[in-house]
């Protein structure tokens, strides 16, 4: 059951790396937009939480830790597509996987069998084939480092996720404690933003109008949607599921971004780069179809 939970994870994940990356080329303000998407989720957890009339226990406050890692995780996630290039990011953001069963493994004992180590090396061959192809430069590296610092990030909110879980903590009330931390943190960035805008006028590029601040904010909260529903599911994933196969399964979110760049954003590949993004999901698979 662990694994379909963990598959429509994978999907509003897709969903919302989608929106991030059509968001981050627009006149928005980053941190308005991704405090509404906290925001959104934060509203979510807590009515659900009242609804089921689950407990707040200490066990709940995890969730602040979690929100720590997702504010910079997502932050970074955004920076990345608006600097770099969509398909390197969304490969590595693709890899906290790997980490997450190496991290089970010395935290919890989560046994890394021989399939998982394959599947390791499969995936770590493809990002360096993707490191070091023609395309890569000084000029788009900056991209590959937010990716890089997305994908850390990420995979320690996923193991705080299976840690919750150990501890038994409320669910909704944990995911409450995660959203309001972030949106404090977007806020607080948010605030800055526009004194430093205030103080000194900033120069749009192109020809498109500024967002306003309560249209960046409604629709981070539409965005939020998708990541609330989704955090919703992969931490059900997690209480079924070892944590290194539920981030792997939750991994394959980067079909539907990198469907979206190909397709939509027009975004070409060399044939080394495809190779490597071949080669990297070509890992994922081994590790889902193999690592249990």
């Amino acid at each position: 059951m662990w694994l379909i939970f963990a598959l429509l994870s994978a999907i509003c994940f897709g969903l919302r790396g989608i929106l991030y990356h059509w968001t981050s080329q627009q006149s928005a303000q980053r941190n308005m937009l991704l405090c509404g998407t906290f925001f959104m989720g934060g509203l979510i957890s807590l009515v659900c939480s009242l609804v089921y009339q689950q407990d707040w226990t200490a066990s709940a406050l995890v969730g602040i830790q979690m929100g720590l890692f997702s504010f910079v995780a997502n932050a970074s996630l955004f920076q990345g597509f608006k600097v770099g290039k969509a398909s390197v990011v969304a490969i590595l953001t693709a890899l906290p996987a790997v980490l997450v069963v190496i991290g089970a493994y010395f935290i919890w004992g989560e046994r890394l069998n021989l399939m998982q180590f394959i599947a390791f090396m499969i995936i770590v061959s493809g990002v360096l084939l993707v490191r070091y192809s023609n395309d890569i430069s000084l000029q788009n590296l900056q991209g590959a480092q937010w990716g890089l610092i997305a994908l850390v990030l990420f995979a320690g909110n996923d193991l705080t996720g299976k840690w919750s879980t150990l501890l038994q903590a409320p669910m909704f009330p944990t995911l409450v404690f995660m959203f309001f931390t972030g949106t404090l943190c977007f806020g607080a960035g948010s605030l800055l933003d526009y004194r430093k805008q205030a103080s000194k006028p900033v120069m749009l590029s192109g020809h498109k109008a500024a967002w306003s601040a309560k249209k960046t904010f409604l629709i981070g909260m539409g965005i939020g949607i998708t990541n609330a529903v989704g955090m919703v599911l992969i931490l059900t994933a997690f209480d079924n599921g070892k944590a290194g196969l539920v981030s792997a399964v939750a991994a394959l979110n980067v079909v539907i971004i990198l469907l979206y760049t190909r397709f939509v954003v027009r975004d070409r590949f060399t044939r080394l780069e495809t190779a490597g993004l071949v080669t990297a999901f070509a890992g994922i698979l081994v590790m889902r179809l193999f690592g249990s």
